[in-house]
């Protein structure tokens, strides 16, 4: 069981001829009203890639709302465990560029009404998956965090969007998450705030002293390069699989929630990476965070093309 706690929105997706500088307002003909949200993504991206999910958050007494519950329904995630908030449905406004590069607004509404108490003490069971970002309260997603992990279940957390770097951040994600995925610029943020050196090391090394420092599996998302992953004794690589990229949002949500079904199917570490990698090029093949999230038998079959996942180094070690 994969249990997420995390943030829903409706998203405005607009297809812009370029990404607007500031000051400047771009045209474009129309737009698209789609599912979005992290928690939402990785919750439809995991049940999509064979996972069986509950999800956990808040939405708003509105038609947006309405929208996400049913669409929840239509990717076989029960609407019970979301609430409906005082304030109005989360919504993000995305530009996407003909290149495929986006940039994004969200206004939190509902999701700021999210509590760890909403998740309930029977969804919580060893064995089974926690998965969380920070598109909700912080103080909420680590309380829920330390309850999933005292109770048994592994914790995955998505450090994105990244909040500033402090020792109390450092300190809870020791004490609260196994598995921390980030991508490029958000590992060199948190790095910053451990003084780990981010400017003056490679990937490589960064995902290898991110896991020792804050003893965790570290996955570090680096775009069309692939993946990197440290488990504290060894370091993993997996190429990107090659498409032609159409909108990369959704593609990171996409990427936490298939690897974390992988996972909760007991896939290995390895295993999982090449599951979760394909899957996220898949998701770029299409407009909007959740219309091109794959199922399961397409990363299947698409998964072939990639090489196997590389060990970087046996039991490599920072110098201390």
């Amino acid at each position: 069981m994969i249990v997420v706690f995390g943030s829903l929105n409706m998203d405005l997706v607009m297809a812009v001829p370029a990404l607007p500088r500031p000051g400047e307002t771009v045209l474009c003909p129309s737009y698209q009203a789609l599912p979005g949200g992290k928690g939402n993504n990785q919750a439809v991206a995991a049940a999509r890639a064979g996972g069986t999910v509950r999800l956990f958050g808040r939405v708003g007494p509105d038609g947006f709302g309405a929208a996400l519950r049913a669409n929840l329904a239509a990717n076989g995630i029960s609407d019970e465990d979301v609430r409906t908030a005082g304030a109005p449905t989360g919504c993000a406004t995305i530009m996407v560029a003909p290149d495929g590069e986006n940039a994004i607004a969200v206004a939190s509404g509902a999701n700021l009404e999210a509590r760890s108490a909403d998740v309930s003490d029977d969804a919580l069971k060893p064995g089974g998956f926690l998965v969380a970002q920070m598109e909700v309260p912080a103080e909420e997603t680590w309380a829920v965090l330390r309850r999933a992990k005292a109770a048994g279940m592994r914790t995955v957390l998505n450090l994105a969007p990244a909040p500033i770097p402090t020792p109390a951040l450092a300190t809870a994600v020791r004490e609260a998450v196994d598995i921390l995925v980030v991508n490029e610029l958000e590992a060199a943020t948190l790095a910053s705030g451990l003084d780990e050196g981010a400017a003056s090391v490679d990937a490589a090394t960064l995902c290898r002293r991110l896991a020792d420092a804050l003893r965790v599996v570290c996955v570090m998302t680096l775009g069309g390069r692939g993946v990197l992953a440290c488990d504290r004794e060894r370091v993993w690589a997996v190429e990107a699989l090659p498409v032609a990229v159409v909108d990369t949002t959704g593609a990171g949500d996409t990427f936490t929630g298939a690897l974390a079904a992988a996972l909760d199917a007991g896939e290995t570490l390895p295993q999982a990476l090449r599951w979760a990698v394909t899957a996220a090029a898949l998701a770029c093949c299409g407009r909007g965070a959740q219309d091109s999230m794959p199922a399961a038998d397409r990363i299947r079959a698409s998964q072939a093309n990639l090489p196997p996942a590389r060990e970087l180094s046996g039991n490599w070690r920072v110098p201390s």
